[in-house]
This record gives structure tokens, sequence and C-alpha cells, in this order.
């Protein structure tokens, strides 16, 4: 591993499942704090972070409610929900005395800033974390894609996607022994062979802008920092 960081500016996009720890949903506090340290590692080293959160361990609380739900207002029951885990995260990072600021696509002046790039770039500039809420602020669009646009948007080196398992596998891993690991990936042969690393207009958005997507485990301890400064376990798409 380099002393220099290989990216400069990273959007880490982690999913909500990441923060449930072994909990049914909800967050849970051990879990978020070490995924926390892992980033203030990486912080700490003049790497300037950025962060994209999901929804999906509170949602999953929430789906049965959800379920009769109109598609338009389930999503924004899911964006209203990554707000709360951005906030929970900002408040673990600020305890660790990372400077964080959260914007959010959906306007909600009581509680975060609302999304605007320039700022969120100066914010970046002046070495604070920046997370952003909300998605991309409309129904239809997942987290994934929302990582992906406020990446391009904000110049990032590299999409970093922490997952549950160490890359992209031809199968998964957790039911079959076997599965092999892919080092390298085109935008392509994630298209074309279906892999569902993230959704197709993340993986387009990406391509159209050359932001490579590096997908890691989040719960390798130091294998965030490990992927920033250019070593560790992972799968690159480029």
């Amino acid at each position: 591993m380099s002393a220099k960081p290989k990216y400069r500016r990273i959007l880490l996009k982690l999913s909500g499942e990441g923060l449930m720890g072994d909990r049914q949903f909800g967050l849970d506090p051990e879990t978020v704090e070490r995924i926390c340290g892992e980033i203030k590692t990486v912080y700490d080293r003049g790497v300037q972070v950025c962060l994209v959160i999901g929804a999906g361990n509170i949602f999953r609380g929430v789906s049965e409610a959800a379920a009769g739900t109109e598609r338009t207002s389930a999503d924004y029951m899911g964006m209203l929900a990554t707000v709360m885990n951005s906030l929970a995260v900002q408040s673990v990072l600020e305890n660790m005395g990372v400077q964080t600021r959260v914007q959010s696509a959906i306007p909600m002046a009581t509680v975060c800033e609302p999304y605007i790039r320039r700022r969120a770039v100066r914010h970046m500039e002046k070495g604070r974390l920046v997370i952003f809420a909300a998605g991309t602020g409309n129904p239809f669009f997942t987290t994934d894609t929302a990582a992906a646009l406020r990446a391009v948007e904000m110049n990032c080196d590299a999409l970093l996607k922490g997952t549950q398992v160490g890359g992209v596998y031809d199968s998964d891993p957790k039911t079959n022994k076997n599965a092999k690991r892919f080092e390298k990936l085109s935008y392509q042969d994630v298209l074309a062979q279906n892999l569902r690393v993230m959704d197709t207009s993340a993986i387009a958005l990406a391509r159209e802008n050359e932001v490579p997507i590096l997908v890691f485990s989040i719960h390798n301890p130091g294998g965030l920092a490990d992927v920033v400064f250019g070593g560790g376990t992972f799968t690159i798409i480029n």
C-alpha cells in the first residue's frame, strides 16, 4: 500500500443493510461506529470524502406498511429514511472529530442543508466530509444512481461501493463456496452479463463520465483505506 492515496476525492456508497450488523432492521451502533472509524482513517490521511447511504435497514422495517403504498410515495418514504441514516452517521463522525455536513436533495432546512453542488464542493475543499441524503430527490431512481450522479457532479476520482462481500462474483459467494471473484470488469461486461452490482442507470452514468467503480467489502477491517491507497481486495469496473 503506497503512502500516497491513489484517489484524492472519493464517493463512498454504503447500503443501509451494511449498517444493520446482525439486526433485522435499524442501526447497529457498533457497526456504525466501526464503519465511521474506517472512513475517519481515510479522511485523516487527506482524502476528500463524500457519502451516499441507502435505506434498506429502515425501509425493511416499514416495507410491510408500504406494501400497499403507491410507488412514488413509497420511494419518497425511502428517501426520508436515507436522511435518518445520514444524520446518524453524521453524529458518529462528528463525535470522532470529523467535520461533516449533510445535504438533502429534498430540502428540509431545519435538519440539514439543501443540496447545492458548488457548496458541497467548497465543503470538501475546506476539509469537510459531505453526506448526500434523499437520493436524487426523484422517485424511480435508486441510491446507486444517486451515488453515481453525485460522484460525477463532485468530480470524484472513484466511486467506491462498500458491500457485504469482497467484490463482484459470478455467483453468490454466500451460497456458493466456488464463486469466482472478478478482478476487473468493463462497464459493458456488467450490463451484458446482468451482474447486479448497481442498477443500469448508475453504471451508464459512470461509463459516460469515466468514473471507475470499485466494489469491496465494508466489513474487512482496514479495507477502505487499502482500496483508496491502491491495495486490498476489490473488483474494479472501468
